[in-house]
C-alpha cells in the first residue's frame, strides 16, 4: 500500500473512495456533507464505526475524540472496510488534534494496521486490493500543515508501523517453522538488508562465554540454541543502548510441564526477541542518531532425559548460582546470561529487557498492559510517557525489599522461583536483578510484555494473535532522548 502527500483538498483528489471520520459522535460537522443520509440509516457513530456510502464513494469511520490512539483506532476500522470492497484508491484529509505530528503518525499506524493479516498458512490469502492512499494536507478544519512536515510524518510511521506489523509475523510463526536456528538465520537476514553488524554464538559459543543458564534450557531440545546480536552504529551516536530479547521459540515448560491448554500459544514466547528484531529495524530505516545493540537469546525448553532438573544447581555467566525449582521458569535463565553478555560486551548508556515473562504481570495488569520495572524512576517515567504518546498501554510494578526475600535459596545464591505464588512479576524482575551490576541497576528497564504480545481475539486495531508490543514505544522514547539531549 503506497502512501503519497498532496496539497490538494480531498474533493480535488481523484480517487476510488474517500475516508471521512467522525469526531465525538457529531453528524453537524462541516465537513460532513451526508447528514442526512447518516442519520436515516441510523449510524451510531461509536468508536470505529464504519458505513460505506457507495453512491457518494464515501467511508465514513468514527472516533470518539482527536486523541491520538482513538483516530489510530478509527482509520484501522476504515481500512477494513474498505478491504471489503474493490477499491484500489483512497483518499483522506488530515484529522489533526493538540499535537498535529502524533495525529498524522497515528492515521498512517492505523491504516497499515488495518491492512494486515497473518495468511501465510491459509490456502485463501487475504485480498488487500488498495494499492494507494493519497492523504491531503489540509486538515478537517481546512487548516493546512506545510507539505515537507507531512510527508516526514508519514514516513517515519510507515517504516515503525512495518517494522511491527514484521515482528507480528515473526510471534506469529509456528514454532516448527521458527526454531533457534530459523530465528538466527532471520537475524542475519535484517542484517544483510539494513546494514547492521550480525554475531551468532552457536553451542560452542555459548560455552565459551560461560553462558550456563541459556544452555541447561536448551539442552533438552533438538534445535541448538543461537545467541543473536545485531548492532547499529551510525557515525557520533548520542547514546549507546542494548536491547535483550527473550527468544523462546517454544516452551512446553521442560520437566515442570505446563497443561496442554497453557502450552497453546506458546510460539509467542519468542514475543521479546523479535520486538528487538523490529526495533533494530525501524532504527536502522530511521537512521536515527544512537547506537544500538539487540541481544536475543533463543532457544527451546523440551522435555527429555538430559532436560534440566528441579534441584539442578546451575552456574550463570557472572559466576552466580541458581537453585532451580521449577523448570517453567526458563526465560529468567535465558536473560541472566544474555543481559550478562550485553552489560560485558557493549557497556551500554541504557540497558532495557523485552520478555513474554510472567502470566503474573497479565493477572495483575491484564491481557493489553506492559509492565515496567527497575530502580530509576525518572527512566520508568519517561518510557511509560514514550509508550502513552506511542499508543501502547504500560504498568508500573514497583520493587520492594520483602519480595526479593522470597527468591533466597538455602543453597545457592538465589532461586529461580519464589517461595510464594504472588507477586510472581516483581520476584521474576527482582531475580533479573541479581545480574545487573551495580553501575548499571539505575540505567536499567526490565519490559514485561506477556500481556498485550500475543492474544487470541482482535482488541483495537490489533488482530488476534502478535500485536508487536514493545516496537512502537521504544521508538518514541528513542525519539524522546534524542531530543532532550539536543
Amino acid at each position: 500500500m503506497q502512501i503519497e502527500i498532496t496539497p490538494k483538498a480531498p474533493g480535488e483528489i481523484e480517487a476510488d473512495i474517500e475516508i471521512i471520520c467522525l469526531i465525538d459522535k457529531k453528524f453537524d460537522h462541516d465537513w460532513v456533507e451526508d447528514k442526512e443520509l447518516l442519520e436515516l440509516s441510523g449510524f451510531k457513530a461509536e468508536q470505529d464505526a464504519t458505513i460505506f456510502l457507495p453512491e457518494k464513494r464515501r467511508l465514513y469511520t468514527a472516533s470518539d475524540s482527536l486523541q491520538h490512539d482513538d483516530i489510530r483506532s478509527a482509520f484501522a476500522a476504515a481500512i477494513r472496510a474498505i478491504r471489503k470492497t474493490p477499491a484500489k484508491h483512497v483518499k483522506t484529509g488530515l484529522y489533526l488534534g493538540k499535537c498535529p505530528p502524533q495525529n498524522i503518525k497515528a492515521m498512517v499506524e492505523g491504516m497499515v494496521f488495518g491492512d494486515y493479516d497473518f495468511d501465510l498458512y491459509k490456502t485463501e490469502k487475504a485480498k488487500h486490493p488498495i494499492k494507494k492512499v493519497t492523504i491531503s494536507t489540509i486538515d478537517f478544519n481546512a487548516k493546512r500543515v506545510e507539505i515537507e512536515k507531512v510527508k516526514k510524518y508519514v514516513e517515519t510511521a510507515n517504516i515503525v508501523a512495518t517494522a511491527t506489523n514484521y515482528t507480528k509475523n515473526l510471534v506469529n510463526t509456528p514454532p516448527d517453522d521458527m526454531t533457534p536456528e530459523i530465528l538466527a538465520l532471520k537475524g542475519v537476514s535484517l542484517a544483510e538488508e539494513n546494514g547492521l553488524e550480525c554475531t551468532i554464538l552457536d553451542e560452542k559459543g555459548l560455552e565459551g562465554e560461560n553462558m550456563n543458564a541459556f544452555l541447561a534450557v536448551s539442552r533438552a531440545s533438538q534445535h541448538p540454541p543461537r545467541l543473536i546480536h545485531l548492532a547499529y552504529k551510525p557515525q557520533n551516536p548520542k547514546f549507546k543502548i542494548a536491547l535483550v530479547g527473550k527468544g523462546l521459540t517454544y516452551d512446553s515448560g521442560g520437566l515442570s510441564l505446563k497443561p496442554a491448554e497453557f502450552m497453546v500459544t506458546m510460539k509467542s514466547d519468542k514475543a521479546g526477541a523479535c520486538a528487538v528484531f523490529g526495533i533494530m529495524k525501524a532504527v536502522s530505516e530511521l537512521k536515527l542518531p544512537i547506537e544500538v545493540h539487540g541481544i536475543v537469546g533463543a532457544t527451546e525448553n523440551m522435555i527429555g532425559s538430559n532436560a534440566y532438573k528441579p534441584d539442578d544447581v546451575l552456574r550463570a555467566k557472572n559466576g552466580k548460582t541458581i537453585e532451580i525449582r521449577n523448570t517453567d521458569a526458563e526465560g529468567r535463565l535465558v536473560l541472566a546470561d544474555s543481559l550478562c553478555y550485553a552489560q560485558e560486551k557493549v557497556a551500554p548508556d541504557y540497558l532495557i529487557d523485552f520478555a513474554t515473562l510472567t502470566g503474573a504481570c497479565v493477572v495483575a495488569l491484564g491481557e493489553y498492559t506492559i509492565g515496567i520495572m527497575g530502580h530509576n524512576r525518572a527512566l520508568k517515567h519517561s518510557i511509560s510517557k514514550a509508550a502513552a504518546h506511542a499508543g501502547e498501554l504500560t504498568g508500573t510494578l514497583k520493587f520492594n525489599r520483602y519480595l526479593k526475600k522470597l527468591i533466597k535459596s538455602e543453597i545457592a545464591d538465589v532461586c529461580n522461583i519464589s517461595s510464594s505464588r504472588y507477586g510472581g512479576a516483581i520476584t521474576a524482575a527482582l531475580f533479573l536483578d541479581h545480574f545487573i551490576q551495580e553501575e548499571y541497576k539505575q540505567k536499567w528497564l526490565h519490559l514485561d510484555i506477556a500481556g498485550p504480545a500475543y492474544v487470541e481475539k482482535a482488541w483495537g486495531y490489533n488482530p488476534a494473535g502478535a500485536s508487536g508490543a514493545g516496537v512502537r514505544m521504544t521508538i518514541k522514547w528513542f525519539e524522546q532522548i534524542i531530543k532532550k539531549e539536543k
